[in-house]
């Protein structure tokens, strides 16, 4: 069964949370790890090469922080785990034939499976589900009736 790692966990939870949250002010880094328990320092290498793929764009000032540097619907969760993973140093292992030869083109077919499936889930349906959920502002979960 393919799985995601922690790290892509966490960049796509930060993605989404910049959406939801980066509605005409950037998502400061500090803001968004409290929001999630967890270190500043563990999530800035995340936003960071999210930011280098192009896929959130860093603010500067003292009211800087992250936002979205394209629309919700053009953004991937495949692009997302791609730009997280890739941003890992692969170490060097000979591997014996049975793993070149069977293992891995038999994993290869699934994860392209995976990839396509994910590929076909954007931000924007992350974001609809979190808002349903209620995991948005506070200001976008009032509901006025006059």
């Amino acid at each position: 069964m393919p799985r995601l790692s922690d790290k892509s966990l966490l960049a796509i939870a930060a993605v989404v949370d910049v959406a939801v949250h980066a509605r005409g002010a950037p998502v400061a880094a500090k803001a968004l790890a409290a929001r999630h328990g967890l270190p500043p320092r563990r999530l800035e290498p995340v936003l960071q090469a999210l930011v280098h793929a192009g896929v959130l764009k860093g603010v500067r000032g003292p009211r800087g922080g992250y936002e979205l540097a394209r629309e919700r619907r053009r953004v991937s969760v495949a692009e997302i785990v791609r730009v997280v993973e890739g941003a890992e140093e692969e170490k060097e292992i000979i591997l014996p034939p049975l793993v070149t030869e069977v293992v891995q083109p038999a994993v290869a077919a699934a994860e392209d499976t995976f990839d396509t499936a994910l590929d076909a889930v954007t931000l924007e349906d992350l974001c609809r589900s979190a808002d349903g959920k209620g995991h948005g502002s506070e200001h976008e979960r009032i509901d006025f009736a006059i």
